[in-house]
């Protein structure tokens, strides 16, 4: 029974892996011709429609209280932020760039889960993030010398750290719905991004080329896919280890981008990028959690939550 449940979970996650890092070429497609948060925001809500037909067919309860609160965290953090930074800094950043950058995500996870006392923070985690920032300044520094500024990156970088909180917040949900709990996050997304549109005073058109069609659908219909799956994934097993598929992103998302946006494969890109997978090895992959570790960490829990 292990075994099935395993493989399951091993195929959830090449899953995630496949259609995040397409969603990234798919991303700067949608960018050739609609503004960032009116094609981020519109994304949404089309996917949270599929969701909330879903939802009805399931007729799974909707959350209460802490719960409640607890998706709409998510959402805000997983649908407005992450993605309204990654949008915005999409427009100049690289497929490849912005999938190696997204890499730091279980890194982050890592030293996310410390501060919500979820994991220890050992020291391997600062070594590793320091070598992973060095990765990312030096993929940046061809990048920067063309067309991507340096605020751009750092969009993609936030976009990265709230990826990371997110994780944790369904972590700690630990009665989430794969269905329930994105149509809900995923509603709260759009209707943010929509707004946060409307205050930037963004231009609300329509593709007009097959190939920006093409990628919205796409979006549009994969999306709540991939969150499915990220909640499934994230529900059996711990933050850090779900986290563990942005490490595979810019695989799917440097092939892409080359086959189909022709985009560069540039040396800066090639000699940084193994800096922060390195990085990314060194701070979370390769962290060593005994069953003593984790037993103490749990009574420093409890013994917080009782006083």
């Amino acid at each position: 029974m292990n075994d099935v449940i395993d493989r399951r979970i091993l195929l959830a996650f090449a899953g995630v892996v496949l259609l995040a890092g397409s969603n990234i070429v798919a991303v700067r497609f949608s960018n050739r011709e609609l503004d960032p948060f009116w094609g981020a925001g519109i994304r949404f809500l089309g996917a949270s429609v599929i969701l909330w037909v879903l939802a009805s067919r399931t007729r799974h309860p909707l959350p209460r209280r802490k719960a409640l609160a607890g998706a709409l965290v998510y959402g805000v953090l997983s649908f407005l932020i992450a993605y309204a930074f990654f949008y915005w800094g999409s427009q100049e950043v690289p497929a490849g760039l912005g999938g190696t950058v997204m890499a730091s995500v279980p890194l982050l996870t890592v030293l996310f889960a410390a501060a919500h006392r979820l994991e220890r923070l050992r020291l391997r985690a600062i070594v590793g993030a320091v070598v992973a920032l060095a990765g990312i300044a030096l993929m940046s520094s061809d990048a920067l010398s063309a067309d991507v500024t340096v605020l751009s990156v750092l969009a993609i970088v936030v976009a990265a750290a709230a990826a990371a909180e997110s994780g944790i917040v369904l972590k700690l949900l630990t009665s989430a719905h794969p269905v329930v709990t994105n149509a809900i996050g995923m509603s709260v997304g759009a209707v943010l991004l929509l707004m946060l549109s409307l205050f930037a005073q963004e231009s609300w058109s329509a593709p007009t080329s097959p190939s920006v069609w093409a990628a919205l659908g796409y979006l549009i219909v994969a999306s709540p896919i991939l969150f499915m799956l990220i909640v499934y994934v994230i529900g059996r097993w711990t933050a850090t280890g779900a986290s563990y598929q942005f490490v595979l992103f810019p695989i799917v998302a440097v092939i892409g981008g080359a086959l189909l946006l022709g985009e560069e494969v540039t040396s800066s890109l090639l000699l940084g990028a193994p800096l922060v997978l390195a990085g990314v090895y060194i701070g979370a992959l390769n962290v060593d959690r005994t069953p003593e570790d984790a037993h103490a960490l749990q009574r420093e829990r409890s013994g917080t939550a009782g006083r």
